[in-house]
Parts: C-alpha cells; structure tokens; sequence
C-alpha cells in the first residue's frame, strides 16, 4: 500500500497558531524517539518531543513489552555466559534503570539472552532523560497533518485538548513506529509481505507467584518448556479452554512474586490479520486481547505450580504492536542481510536478534548465531522528502527482516542514529539524505555505540 502524491500545503494551515519553532522535532516517545530527542538537546539543538500518551515508552511501556531485546549473542552452547554486543544509548538506558532497581539481570531467551524492565521506572528514566537533555516534552498531543512545500517538510499539524497548532521544525524525526508523519504528508510506506504483517499481542502481568515452585518447574528459559506446550494442547483438545498459542514466553519481573507474560495472539474474529493502523482492528485487538488474557491466567493457574494463587496484576496499556507501516526508504534491509550477517561501512547499529516472525499459532525462530548483522543509515531516509527521517521499527525493511530489526536494543539506536544525523545535518547545512552513513556512525561511536 502506497502513499498519495506529496502536494504543496503550505497555506492550508496558515491560520493556526504556531506553537513553537525549533531546530528538532520528534514525533513519538518510545524508545527511539527517547534516544533521538536526547541526543538533539544534548548537542545543543532546540528539541521538542511529542508523545499521544502521558508518559513514554510505546511498546515498551504502553504495549508492556517489558524487555530490551537484541543486546546480547546468540549461541548453541547452553553454558555461555550473556555477550553484549550492542551498547550506546541502548546501554546507557539499561544503565540507567539498573540505578533504579528497574532492570533484570539477563534471563535465558532460547538460544541467547533478555533483560525485563518496569514499566513505571522506564517512563521515570525517560522524563529524566529529556529534562537533563533541555528537550520539551508535550505529553496528551497527536499528530493530525503535516505542513509541506513541495517536497520539504517544514512541520506537523497537532492537536490536544486545547486544541489545534503547528510546530515548525528544520528538521523531523518520525519516531511514532506507524511512520504517521510520513503517512500523513503522502509519503510512500507498506505494510509487510505484500499486506500481511505480524499479529499484535496483548502482553500481561501476574502476581501472587512463588517463584521458587514456578521455576523448579518451568525452569531458567524464558521460553516455555515442552510439558507447558503439551498441556496447552491437551486442554485445548478436550474443550475447556481455546488457547491460540501453544509456545508462550514468560519472564520473572524486578518485583516480588511477579511474572509479565507473552501468550496471547491476536487475530480477527473472522480470522482476518490485525492491521491496527484500522481503529476497528485495533479495539478489537485490545477487547479480545483481555479476554484471552484471562483464559491463559486461568490455565496458569490451574496447571503451572507456583501459580495456584496468582492474579492478573495488569495489561499493557494497548495491545503490543510488532508491525504496521514501513517507509520506502532509499535502501531496504532484506532478508538475506539478515541470514547471511551482512556487515556494512554505513551501518548505524547491530542485530544479533533472530528472526522472530509471529504468525500462526507458534512463533517462528530463525536463530543468528555467534554473529550479528548490519542495519544501513539509508533505511531509515524515506525515499521522497526533505528534512526528514525515521526510527524504529517502521524502518525500511522487507518481512522477516523486520521481524528481527524491529527490537528494543535496536530500536534505541535507531533512535541515537536519527538524532546524530540531525546534528550533523543542521551543523553542516548538509540534507539528511547527502550524509554518509559513515559520518553518522562515527559520531555515534564517540558517543558509546559498538558498530
């Protein structure tokens, strides 16, 4: 799906006031739009961040995603210990939240490592953050349109309960995930393998749980062992309980007697693919999301030890969305640069993340061991228009790549890549398209990344 043809709307909103006038605007305050407008106001630039919700993290925090995946090697032996390979402002944040109690120790994830978060010390780490960074925060505000001359972005159109204005910015970071800045000038985007894309997930947490009967059963693997597998299947089977997924991950939390789970897929009632770009899939996805949570709490319950006397704690604050549009951007991270671990002069950050496609009723894994590979600068310029730049997951990526692409660690950097390049844009007076990913990485090497 495409895009419409970017027009001259200078005009068309001349009336309303202009909020502010800046060198920077973010757009979206998960983790890449943290990392983005962080690193602006660090350097000096005039950053604003604006975010719908009243706190940051998106899928993180919102979704309750709760870990930061894609820092550490994959390996086949089950005795190596974590290998970080990915740090930058992706360690900075782990860091961070570890001052504050916030953060797991690594947990095993199959074949390599994760970290859990909590989700109320992540927004508290955010908002510090962007204060020490003199970023400006516009928390309860939505993009509704974007200003335009020609092909140039000059600033979005916003709106919150006090109604609309604009902010005018010299540059743009689109750091939203559903790329709205770019969908909403007429920008050219898709939506996965040719209009299928992964199904959203309704992430939940469970108290009450006592934890040394839980994991002598479950064990230290954060992905479920086989009996659980099995006894989803029987259940299944005999009519009690309709559980969609047989292989659920479940991860110990920072707080007493405390698990966040990943369980549920999501479908349409009819047995459509979720696209919760659609309001009508995406209330559907968060109403049968809560009810789905409550039959895999149950069967929790009822068969997993350490579970007889749990409670479901909360849900995310929306269903957990791993895709829905990706630019068309000047290059596309393919499939086989994933597979093959292609390493790249221009990359801007390291995945050594699988390829972890949710689809159907168990996810599929497709392991990158002892290795990593390569994400270009060039995937996240949009390949029409100025001024402008995406991160996180709504980068320029085929199917599957960004089924890898699209995690927290990687996610961060995205976001420290885009912000170093509006540096370097505005510094050198130089479009964000003429740099080379090469300049970016060096800047973002200086500042802690490993690329």
């Amino acid at each position: 799906m495409k895009g419409w043809k970017i027009e001259n709307r200078v005009n068309e909103y001349s009336e309303l006031t202009v909020l502010r006038e800046l060198d920077v605007l973010v757009v979206g305050g998960g983790s890449a739009g943290v990392a983005a407008a962080t690193t602006c106001g660090r350097n000096g630039l005039k950053t604003a961040l604006i975010e719908k919700y009243g706190f940051c993290g998106g899928a993180a925090v919102a979704g309750m995603s709760g870990t930061i995946c894609g820092m550490y090697l994959a390996s086949e032996d089950p005795s190596k210990e974590p290998e970080q390979v990915v740090f930058g402002f992706t360690e900075e944040f782990r860091r961070k939240l570890k001052e504050k109690g916030g953060v797991t120790e690594p947990q095993r994830y199959g074949r390599t490592f994760t970290v859990t978060h909590d989700p109320l010390m992540w927004r508290e780490a955010a908002d510090e953050l962007l204060m020490d960074a003199n970023v400006e925060i516009f928390y309860h505000t939505a993009v509704i349109g974007v200003v335009m001359d020609g092909e140039e972005y000059k600033g979005v159109v916003v709106e919150s309960n006090a109604g609309q204005s604009v902010i005018l910015a010299k540059r743009i970071i689109d750091a939203s995930g559903d790329a709205a800045v770019v969908a909403r000038a007429g920008g050219e985007y898709f939506f996965g393998d040719n209009g299928v894309i992964q199904n959203p997930t309704m992430f939940f947490r469970m108290g009450g749980i006592d934890m040394d009967t839980y994991l002598d059963y479950y064990g230290e693997d954060t992905i479920c062992p086989p009996e659980v597998t099995a006894k989803i299947l029987e259940v299944n089977a005999s009519g009690e309980y309709s559980l969609p997924r047989h292989k659920i991950w479940i991860f110990p939390t920072t707080r007493p007697g405390e698990i966040m789970v990943n369980a549920t897929r999501l479908a349409g009632q009819d047995g459509r693919v979720l696209n919760v770009i659609d309001p009508v899939d995406f209330t559907e996805a968060e109403v049968f999301g809560r009810k789905q949570v409550r039959d895999y709490a149950r069967f929790l319950k009822n068969f997993v030890p350490g579970c007889e006397k749990s409670y479901v704690v909360d849900t995310g604050v929306e269903v957990g969305i791993r895709q829905t549009r990706s630019i068309e951007g000047v290059e596309k991270l393919s499939n086989e640069d994933v597979v093959t671990c292609r390493k790249r002069e221009d990359s801007i950050c390291r995945s050594p993340w699988p390829i972890e496609l949710h689809s159907g009723t168990k996810p599929k894994l497709h392991w990158i061991l002892e290795d990593w590979y390569d994400v270009p600068y060039n995937t996240l310029i949009p390949r029409v228009g100025e001024n402008i730049i995406v991160a996180g997951r709504c980068l320029s990526a085929e199917h599957e790549a960004l089924a890898s692409a699209r995690v927290t660690a990687q996610t961060f950097e995205y976001g420290h890549a885009a912000g170093q390049a509006c540096v370097l844009s505005l510094k050198k007076n130089k479009s964000l398209r003429e740099l080379k990913g090469q300049e970016v990485r060096a800047r973002m090497i200086a500042a802690g990344s490993r690329i």
